[in-house]
């Protein structure tokens, strides 16, 4: 009689991966769709571009990394002063540089080491730079939880209402975070939507016509860059934060797996497949990807290392891309549902940056490192502004320039601020 073999065959691999790849989409969909959502960029734009970008990165390590690529936080900022003063086209060149200076950056590391960077880039910069980008988005937070629009010129829903939605959502992400258990542990910002969202219909503050007249299959709106130099000096030293925390997410989803993504296929690689992917979701209108850590968390959680399971995340974005109905059901979620995810999202970034200036366990009272860290702080939540006819620096991008030229000529070695009073000698 003929022998059914039962064992697993390449197509039943295939589809488990498939499965399982779906699932790190969802993961990251909440973030992933949040950061157009708050810019005003087109959220199937950042579908598409964040799984084109996760495939570049592929090509660019091997193939060997599990990591999945999205719309980064850090620049959520920039990209709305960026849209508007000069235009989405003109801010996707400044992000489009932004990506440059990742692979520049990546050349450094691979010509001097990865101590290059932590040279350039110590904690008691991108430590004040983090805080500074949480910090200048809190009463951008405040003025949509209360349900108005960013600025707080216009308002769009009545304040009591906007209050209930906005506290529902924030503290259903708190709960989520803190309490839920396994894969639903991974999704506080796709929960807390959720809650904020089924709050609002029966207030009456979803308007369902855009989803109705949209289509199923729809071209997402692309946008090309303008050249700018203005966003380019504004934007690039954006980019100093998320470049540190590049080394972070590379170590941990090395820890999960057991490997040494630093020297196989190297950081230099995971660096320059993250700044290319950047560049390329920005000339095409979409935010700049980095590294999600929640989809790292959904690797440890399911135990599967494989990288082609990134492949079928990505693969899903980019098909889901071009569902119109998609896009337009993201657009009808009430400004307060933001605000709430953007009270924690804001002061949480404002927090890492201050967790990464404690590990760094310097003394924060030397005077070098209390000059840096006070100008950095102040000059961008201050808005300091250097304006000489048509070159102009101002806000973040200055604080990063400013954090970064000091701590490059500001002598090392001082004694403390507190020594210093007692002694002067």
């Amino acid at each position: 009689m003929p022998r059914h073999d039962s064992s697993p065959t390449a197509y039943d691999f295939r589809i488990k991966d498939s499965l399982i790849g779906a699932q790190m989409l969802f993961v990251a969909f909440g973030a992933l769709v949040l950061v157009p959502l708050l810019t005003g960029l087109d959220p199937n734009v950042a579908l598409f571009t964040a799984g084109a970008g996760t495939l570049l990165f592929q090509v660019v390590t091997k193939r060997m990394v599990p990591i999945f690529l999205a719309s980064s936080f850090a620049f959520i900022a920039p990209i709305m002063y960026g849209v508007q003063t000069w235009g989405i086209p003109g801010t996707m060149c400044g992000l489009a540089a932004a990506g440059l200076f990742y692979v520049l950056l990546s050349l450094g590391i691979k010509y001097f080491g990865s101590g290059f960077l932590h040279r350039l880039l110590p904690p008691v910069v991108v430590g004040p730079v983090i805080m500074v980008i949480g910090l200048v988005l809190a009463p951008v937070a405040v003025h949509m939880a209360l349900g108005k629009t960013g600025d707080g010129a216009m308002v769009l829903v009545p304040e009591g209402r906007a209050l209930i939605v906005s506290m529902v959502t924030l503290v259903t992400t708190i709960l989520v975070s803190l309490l839920a258990r396994g894969f639903m542990r991974l999704i506080p910002i796709l929960a807390g939507i959720a809650a904020g969202y089924a709050v609002c219909i029966p207030l009456g503050l979803i308007d369902w016509s855009p989803v109705y007249s949209a289509a199923w299959f729809a071209m997402p709106a692309f946008v090309m860059p303008e050249w700018n130099l203005h966003a380019i000096l504004f934007i690039v030293p954006v980019a100093i934060a998320p470049a540190i925390e590049h080394f972070g997410d590379v170590l941990a989803i090395g820890h999960v797996t057991g490997k040494d993504y630093m020297k196989n296929p190297g950081i230099h690689r995971t660096m320059m497949g993250d700044g290319l992917a950047t560049s390329m979701a920005s000339m095409l209108g979409g935010p700049p990807n980095t590294t999600y850590s929640e989809v790292t968390g959904a690797v440890t959680l399911t135990r599967v290392f494989n990288p082609a399971i990134m492949t079928w995340a990505a693969l899903f974005a980019i098909v889901l891309a071009f569902v119109g109905k998609i896009g337009a059901i993201l657009q009808t979620i009430p400004v307060p549902v933001m605000g709430g995810i953007m009270l924690l999202l804001f002061g949480a970034i404002t927090v890492v940056g201050l967790n990464s200036l404690v590990k760094a366990g310097e003394d924060l009272t030397k005077a070098r490192n209390m000059s840096i860290i006070a100008l950095i702080l102040v000059f961008g939540i201050g808005g300091m502004s250097f304006d000489t006819g048509e070159f102009a620096l101002r806000g973040i991008g200055l604080a990063g320039i400013v954090g970064v030229a000091l701590n490059l000529v500001l002598p090392r070695g001082e004694c403390s601020a507190s020594q210093e009073t007692k002694d002067p000698s």
